[in-house]
C-alpha cells in the first residue's frame, strides 16, 4: 500500500480507538455530577456511594482517553503535513483553544475532585465535578467545530495557495458544526446511559447491592430515554444539513442514484454499486425521503449519477453505516423506554430476561457512535475539506510507506495493550461494586 492509504488506515485506527473513550467521558461526567449533587441536596449516603463508584469508572476511562487523544494530533504534522500547511491557519485555532482552555480546566478540576474528598465542603466538591463535566463538553465543542468546518468550510478565502481565515465567528457559528456537536454530545449521553444500565443489570442479576444498582439503573434509564429521543430529533436536522451542504454524502447515505423529486423512503434497499442502481427497493413511504432531506415533500434530491465517479464517496460503506446507526438509534429509544417503565414500577429484579438484554446491549451505543463517524468521514470522501482540499493532496510528501507502516504497527500494538488495560480495570472495578473511598483508583491512576 502507498503512503496515502496507510496514513488513512492509521488515522482511522487511532481515531476510532480514541472515540471509544470520548462518548463515555461526555455522558458519565454528567451522571456522576448529578449523583453527587443529589447527595449534597439529600444527605443520602447512597448517592455518595453512587458518585464514588461510577466516578472510579469515569476516571479509568478519562485517563486512557487522554493518552489515546494525544497521538492523533502528532499525525497532522507527520502524516498530513500538506493538510496542516493548507488549512492550519483555520484548523489550528479551535484545537489551540481546546487544549489551552477546555482541557486545562478539565484536567485541573478533575484533580481537585479526585483529591478533594473531605478536604473541601460538599458543595464545593460537587461544583468541581460539574466543572469537569462542563469542560469535557466544552472540549468536544471546539474539536467538533473544527471538524464541522472540514465538513462545511466557511469564513475563509483561498490566498497564497492556502486557506486563510477571514471570519472566525463564521466558523464558531457554523450550523453544521453545532449540529455535529449536538449529535455527538447527546449520543455520548446514550453511551453512558447504557454503560450504567448494563453494569447495573449485571449486579441485579447477581443479586449484588440490589438497591444501589436499581437506583443507578433508574437514573440512567431516565437519562437514556431523554437522550435517545434527542439524538433522533437532532439527527433529523443534521441529515437535512447534510443534504443541503454535502449532496454526494446524502445520496450515498440513502443510495439514491437518479436525481428525482418527491422521493419515497424505502425501508429495504440493496445497492448495486457496480451497475449504479439498487437491486432491491421495497415500496416506501411516499415523499418521506424528500421531506426528511429538505422538510418539503416535493423537494428534489440529487442522485449519485449527477456527480463524477471520482467525486463520489464509497457508497456501500456509507449506506450500511447510516442504516445501521439509524436502526440502533430506534432500538435505543425502545430499550430505554422499557427500562424506564420497569424501573419506575420497581420490577427490575423480577425481569431477568430484560436485564440480560440490557447487559448484552452495553456495546451497541459504542457501535452506533463508530458508525456515525464512518458516515461523517467516509461519506465526505474524496475530500478532506469538502469542496476545498482532496484527501490525496493532504498527505505528507516526504513520508514513505515504510515509515507509516512502522508507526501504524507501533500504534496498533500500543493501543492493543491499552485496550487490555482498559478492559481489565473496568471489569475489575465494575464487578467489585461500590465501596467507601477512591483510594484504590487513585493508586491506579498515579
Amino acid at each position: 500500500m502507498d503512503a496515502l492509504t496507510l496514513s488513512r488506515v492509521q488515522f482511522a485506527v487511532t481515531a476510532a480507538f480514541h472515540f471509544i473513550f470520548v462518548p463515555l467521558t461526555l455522558g458519565l461526567s454528567i451522571l456522576v455530577a448529578y449523583m453527587e449533587s443529589r447527595y449534597v441536596r439529600t444527605d443520602d449516603e447512597m448517592y455518595l456511594k453512587m458518585a464514588k463508584f461510577w466516578g472510579k469508572l469515569f476516571l479509568i476511562n478519562f485517563a486512557l482517553g487522554v493518552v489515546t487523544g494525544i497521538t492523533m494530533e502528532f499525525q497532522f504534522g507527520m502524516n498530513w503535513a500538506e493538510y496542516s500547511k493548507y488549512v492550519g491557519d483555520i484548523f489550528g485555532a479551535p484545537l489551540a483553544i481546546e487544549a489551552t482552555v477546555a482541557f486545562f480546566l478539565e484536567s485541573t478540576f478533575i484533580g481537585l475532585w479526585v483529591f478533594g474528598w473531605n478536604k473541601v465542603s460538599k458543595k464545593v466538591h460537587a461544583i468541581t465535578i460539574w466543572l469537569v463535566a462542563v469542560a469535557t463538553n466544552l472540549s468536544a465543542l471546539w474539536i467538533l467545530l473544527a471538524n464541522g468546518w472540514m465538513q462545511n468550510p466557511v469564513g475563509y478565502v483561498l490566498r497564497n495557495n492556502r486557506a486563510e481565515m477571514v471570519d472566525f465567528m463564521a466558523m464558531v457559528t457554523n450550523t453544521y458544526g453545532w449540529l455535529k456537536f449536538s449529535h455527538t454530545l447527546i449520543s455520548g449521553y446514550v453511551v453512558a446511559s447504557f454503560f450504567v444500565m448494563g453494569i447495573s443489570a449485571y449486579h441485579i442479576l447477581k443479586n449484588s447491592n440490589t438497591v444501589f444498582f436499581k437506583k443507578s439503573f433508574k437514573m440512567a434509564a431516565s437519562f437514556g430515554l431523554i437522550s435517545s429521543i434527542m439524538v433522533f430529533l437532532v439527527g433529523d436536522f443534521h441529515a437535512a444539513k447534510v443534504a443541503q451542504t454535502q449532496p454526494t454524502k446524502f445520496a450515498a447515505m440513502e443510495s439514491v442514484w437518479e436525481t428525482q423529486k418527491s422521493l419515497p423512503y424505502n425501508l429495504l434497499v440493496i445497492p448495486d454499486v457496480a451497475n449504479e442502481r439498487n437491486t432491491v427497493e421495497t415500496a416506501g413511504i411516499p415523499k418521506l425521503l424528500s421531506f426528511l432531506a429538505f422538510h418539503e415533500g416535493n423537494a428534489e434530491i440529487k442522485g449519485l449519477k449527477e456527480f463524477p465517479k471520482a467525486d463520489r464517496p464509497p457508497v456501500l460503506a456509507t449506506f450500511l453505516s447510516f442504516r445501521g446507526m439509524a436502526a440502533l438509534g430506534m432500538l435505543f429509544m425502545l430499550l430505554t423506554l422499557i427500562g424506564y417503565v420497569i424501573s419506575k414500577r420497581d420490577k427490575l429484579d423480577s425481569s431477568p430476561a430484560f436485564l440480560k438484554i440490557m447487559l448484552y446491549s452495553l456495546p451497541l451505543p459504542y457501535i452506533a457512535a463508530q458508525l456515525g463517524w464512518l458516515v461523517a468521514e467516509v461519506g465526505r470522501q474524496p475530500w478532506i475539506v469538502y469542496g476545498v482540499l482532496k484527501t490525496s493532496d493532504a498527505v505528507s510528501r516526504s513520508i514513505t510507506p515504510a515509515q507509516v507502516a512502522a508507526s501504524l504497527a507501533g500504534f496498533t500494538l500500543l493501543y492493543g495493550l491499552l485496550a487490555v488495560v482498559d478492559i481489565y480495570l473496568l471489569t475489575k472495578f465494575a464487578r467489585k461494586g461500590p465501596d467507601d473511598d477512591l483510594s484504590a483508583i487513585i493508586n491506579v491512576t498515579r
